[in-house]
């Protein structure tokens, strides 16, 4: 099982806040006594204005404070997030990409059609645009699987499907495509909780289904 987080060492806003005050107030209480020890007897200085600034700073604490929940409460929903997404590892799972990741001379895709067509065309392109595959598809309205079977010694990557799908018409038929593959890793992307599905990142929220593999390994 692999998991991919941002390093928890770093030190959060909240407490490099708490730092700085903290330095701040040492620094206060510092010239605070020299102004005591140096005052005129005869003419004391006024309390009021100190006492307004430690109350400022204790308001500041009570922010930081406050802050330093929030992101405690933020990170463990965060934990959860991880946690909950550890039993997607291994499963087959069906994302809403024309773009699929080939493992094993294998890359699978499901594209569903809004009509009925007359011809159906499937394209398959790498990284570069190059034309590495084209067939025809399935011309009644629903869903389809399609599963590519790269020519030998074809690398793993990314690869991208485009479908041409028309009636008897001419009139073109509205295509969905998407993408089929294993859930590899998980990741923390920008605080959001990403699959790895044969290399391809998407959200939790982006899968479309999933399907159990018996006997599936998960990499570790």
């Amino acid at each position: 099982m692999e998991i991919n987080a941002a390093a928890s060492g770093a030190q959060s806003a909240a407490s490099k806040s708490q730092t700085k005050l903290a330095d701040d107030f040492d620094q206060f209480l510092s010239l605070l006594t020299t102004q005591l020890q140096f005052q005129d007897p005869l003419d004391p200085m006024d309390s009021s204005e100190f006492t307004n600034q430690l109350v400022s700073f204790t308001q500041v604490e009570q922010s930081i404070a406050t802050n330093k929940n929030l992101e405690n409460l933020i990170n463990q929903t965060k934990n959860a997030e991880m946690s909950n997404a550890v039993g997607y590892l291994g499963t087959e799972v069906t994302i809403e990409t024309d773009r699929a990741g080939l493992r094993s001379g294998v890359a699978k895709w499901e594209y569903g059609l809004q009509t009925n067509a007359e011809e159906t065309k499937l394209t398959v392109k790498d990284s570069s645009g190059k034309i590495l595959y084209e067939g025809t598809g399935e011309n009644k309205a629903g869903l389809h699987e399609f599963t590519w079977d790269a020519p030998a010694n074809t690398p793993d990557g990314i690869y991208q499907l485009t479908i041409s799908a028309k009636t008897s018409n001419g009139s073109d038929v509205q295509v969905g495509i998407y993408s089929k593959g294993k859930v590899e890793t998980i990741e923390a992307l920008n605080g959001e909780v990403h699959l790895s599905v044969n290399g391809i990142l998407t959200p939790t929220n982006g899968i479309q289904a999933v399907k159990y593999i018996p006997g599936a390994e998960v990499i570790s």
